[in-house]
């Protein structure tokens, strides 16, 4: 089981991503966003919020990601491996990780083969987005910083 935090490193790059909206709207697949991508039924069409209560959003949506990567993974990672896991999580969920061939690959020691397993989670309905596609590219190429 991995013990990290995320780095102020990871903290930018989702920051990058995720942009910051003030403004509730709704994302590419119709969920209802706010802040640095901050979803749930406390988000609705119309909600504005302030930067600091932002940072408080990311914090406390980022801790759910920290969690379930470190309780994910299983062998020794780096930080910059850990980060570009957390970021994946935050935009897709600890169950897209769990089931996924990265963490299998990730778990098996074989970064090599986990890598471009970033670049497969670059769809939206069946639909690749650009957007997500240089997501998944930075968190490959981050990963691949260890």
């Amino acid at each position: 089981m991995a013990n990290f935090t995320y780095s102020g490193n990871g903290f930018e790059l989702t920051k990058q991503f995720e942009g910051l909206s003030l403004t509730a709207y709704q994302d590419q697949g119709g969920v209802w966003t706010i802040g640095y991508g901050h979803t749930g039924p406390n988000v609705y069409g119309g909600l504005t919020i302030t930067e600091d209560q932002a940072d408080q959003l990311l914090a406390s949506d980022i801790a759910a990601s920290v969690t379930a990567v470190n309780n994910a993974v299983t062998v020794d990672i780096s930080q910059a491996q850990f980060d570009a896991l957390v970021d994946f999580v935050f935009n897709l969920g600890a169950a897209s990780l769990l089931t996924s061939t990265l963490l299998r690959n990730v778990n098996a020691g074989d970064f090599a083969d986990a890598a471009p397993e970033f670049l497969k989670w670059d769809h939206c309905k069946g639909v690749v987005i650009p957007g997500l596609l240089r997501r998944r590219q930075a968190e490959m190429d981050l990963f691949q910083q260890a």
